[in-house]
């Protein structure tokens, strides 16, 4: 099931979340989970709070880009590496790398089920050229 599995999450990363209402639908279980550890600590999110969360990022940003590093499958378990670049409404001319994450989703019914990510903000330390070349995609 890897491949597939791998595919599930690849084209969920390539959907464009802020413009296509159906991609939640979509690619999220009914089930859904993620365990998310970022700056401000755990945040434990389900259906509903995954929904609400992306309406208030297409409230925010203009547009919302994913680079995909690494993209990696074990059965039905999928380890993504990836970084979100943003524009903002007051500034769409200027497009920003926001943050760094990787995450491991466990696919089931061909959706997203059980993620477990790990979040860390961009820093002007951070030598995005250099650590974000695709490896393994």
């Amino acid at each position: 099931m890897s491949n597939k599995a791998k595919e599930v999450i690849r084209k969920f990363y390539q959907s464009d979340i802020l413009k296509d209402n159906t991609v939640m639908d979509r690619f999220f279980h009914p089930e859904i989970l993620l365990l998310w550890n970022s700056a401000d600590g755990l945040s434990i999110m389900n259906y509903d709070d995954l929904i609400n969360f992306f309406s208030e990022i297409r409230r925010t940003y203009q547009d919302m880009r994913v680079e995909v590093s690494h993209l990696l499958a074990e059965d039905n378990h999928v380890t993504v590496r990836y970084k979100y670049y943003i524009r903002t409404i007051e500034n769409p001319d200027e497009e920003l790398g926001i943050a760094h994450f990787i995450a491991i989703w466990e696919v089931k019914d061909e959706k997203l089920y059980r993620g477990y990510q790990v979040s860390q903000p961009v820093t002007p330390m951070d030598e995005t050229q250099e650590s974000y070349h695709k490896v393994k995609v």
